[in-house]
């Protein structure tokens, strides 16, 4: 089993815990403001961890990553304002404005390298990479030669 899956049932799950508790686990599941949160898929591979969120709409610069200690903190901001004129020959306007924002914290394993971290956006999905350490990484079985 992947050590890093994300169980169904009630227990804490591995990656919960390898990663630190997620801050939005502290509200109520029914509030609508958890619900904005968007998906984030967390992968393990050989050379470290990368973490995906789903944020389609937003841009580049909406998004904020800060790292302080071991803490990575993942925000995005967005206000959206439309104009609309109800007839070309009336004054009146309409605003609508539309503001979206979402935080989400992770606890970083000590085993990766956070003075590397990278990120990219792209088609609506944020890429954090996070590599491992080279003494974190799991070395490949060797021979070892006997000696006389």
């Amino acid at each position: 089993m992947n050590p890093l899956m994300r169980t169904n049932n009630n227990l804490p799950s591995l990656i919960e815990n390898f990663f630190g508790r997620d801050m939005n686990d502290f509200f109520n599941s029914n509030s609508s403001w958890v619900n904005n949160v968007p998906a984030v898929n967390v992968i393990e591979h050989n050379d470290g961890f990368r973490i995906e969120v789903a944020a389609p709409g937003l841009k580049k610069e909406d998004f904020k990553l800060n790292l302080n200690h071991n803490n990575l903190t993942i925000s995005a901001y967005q206000e959206t304002q439309k104009e609309e004129s109800d007839k070309p020959n009336e004054k009146y306007t309409r605003q609508e404005f539309s503001y979206s924002s979402f935080q989400r914290t992770f606890t970083l394993p000590t085993s990766v390298d956070a003075d590397n971290i990278q990120a990219s956006y792209t088609d609506g999905v944020l890429k954090i990479n996070i590599p491992k350490r080279e003494e974190a990484k799991v070395k490949p079985p060797r021979q070892i030669e006997i000696g006389g």
